[in-house]
């Protein structure tokens, strides 16, 4: 490799890194806490989250009516595979506008045991509280959105750089080097161990960090969302503002019940998971239900039924293995970037991977402060 590239490889390497370090080692390291969010709440809430499988659930209709009243009214529903887990209601404010019942203004969402229609509590905690301050810390460092997505976005494009001038540093300069590149040398001295984990781990954990940073830029920058939507195909995030396809108003025919719709969705997606469903938003609303698989190493990403509210019918469905590839990757942008794509064992891979995002700003400072150091004492032996 020529001498030149490598040096100018270096000097970026530095540099952006010193600029950048601060900002990168707060992101990496909030988003480390971050990973296991689910997990860790529900364990310290399980008296709201694990109920006991005695007798046979209730269906969904009865706990919903025992939840709704005049003011409110469900919204969403979620249904965990799990047999000793509770159901989450999500109920919304009725408001009138146009002649049509929609969902607005207050929120809440409470926890039932469906076994016996008891409300545990609501999805409100100190654990939920701490993780939403993490979540802000990550995504736009506790000031103003505006700015701080900016902030972090500069910093994210500054760490792509980091990681490939870091990689291009790697490349050993001889052929006899190439072993030593791969291992961490134990048995050497402070200076060499924290070379090694910050050259070795940056080089193992290389592809995951990029694809980490890749995908967290789609919350930055709309302008790299909708290059992102183009590349791909697809557009990215389309989830958020998606409109389902409306039913057909039968006169004289009520709505069918969420018992009924779930039922709908079992045959049409006919495999035990966890269920989301979301209500008509108003007259002319139909159900949406999605299904996603359950385990260890089960893909998170959900397959979707659409369904008329008044006939029953199934509008659509879309699996997500039928999509091509391009668009299952714009598909799974927050589960590629959360490391929840492949369950418990890619988010278990993507804890160890951000331990050593926020170990690489660390021991990179510590190679610079030691250079320093051995400078003065070369220029004294000269």
């Amino acid at each position: 490799m020529n001498r030149k590239f490598r040096k100018f490889s270096n000097d970026i390497h530095l540099w952006l890194g010193l600029l950048s370090g601060f900002v990168l080692f707060v992101v990496c390291f909030s988003g480390t806490i971050y990973t296991f969010h689910k997990e860790v709440n529900e364990f310290f809430n399980k008296e709201k989250y694990v109920v006991n499988a005695s007798g046979r659930q209730l269906s969904a209709d009865v706990l919903a009516a025992g939840l709704e009243n005049g003011e409110f009214k469900v919204s969403h529903l979620l249904i965990p595979a799990g047999s000793e887990r509770s159901w989450i209601f999500t109920l919304k404010t009725k408001t009138e506008a146009g002649g049509k019942t929609q969902g607005g203004g207050k929120r809440q969402q409470l926890l039932v045991n469906p076994y016996t229609a008891q409300t545990l509590g609501s999805t409100d905690s100190k654990t939920n509280d701490f993780f939403d301050v993490m979540m802000k810390l990550h995504r736009w460092l506790l000031i103003d959105q505006a700015n701080g997505r900016i902030v972090v976005g500069i910093s994210t494009i500054i760490f792509v750089l980091l990681l490939i001038s870091g990689i291009i540093l790697w490349i050993p300069r001889r052929w006899r080097y190439w072993k030593a590149a791969f291992t961490v040398m134990f048995s050497g001295k402070w200076k060499r161990i924290n070379h090694d984990l910050h050259n070795t781990l940056g080089f193992y954990t290389f592809l995951l960090l990029m694809v980490m940073a890749l995908t967290g830029l789609c919350w930055s920058f709309e302008w790299y969302r909708n290059g992102m939507s183009t590349v791909l195909g697809d557009k990215v995030f389309k989830q958020r503002n998606e409109k389902v396809q409306p039913s057909v108003y039968i006169p004289g025919s009520a709505q069918i019940s969420f018992s009924q719709a779930i039922a709908i969705a079992d045959q049409a997606l006919p495999f035990h998971g966890n269920l989301s469903v979301a209500a008509p938003a108003d007259s002319a609303g139909s159900y949406s239900i999605s299904k996603t698989r359950e385990g260890f190493f089960a893909v998170s990403m959900p397959d979707k039924v659409i369904i008329d509210s008044y006939s029953g019918k199934v509008l659509k469905i879309e699996k997500f293995a039928e999509k091509k590839f391009l668009h299952q990757v714009a598909a799974a942008i927050r589960p590629l970037h959360t490391g929840e794509i492949f369950g418990l064992f890619s988010k278990i891979i993507y804890f160890l991977v951000c331990l050593v995002a926020t170990s690489l700003p660390v021991t990179g400072t510590i190679i610079w402060v030691n250079k320093l150091r051995k400078a003065p004492k070369k220029k004294k032996s000269v």
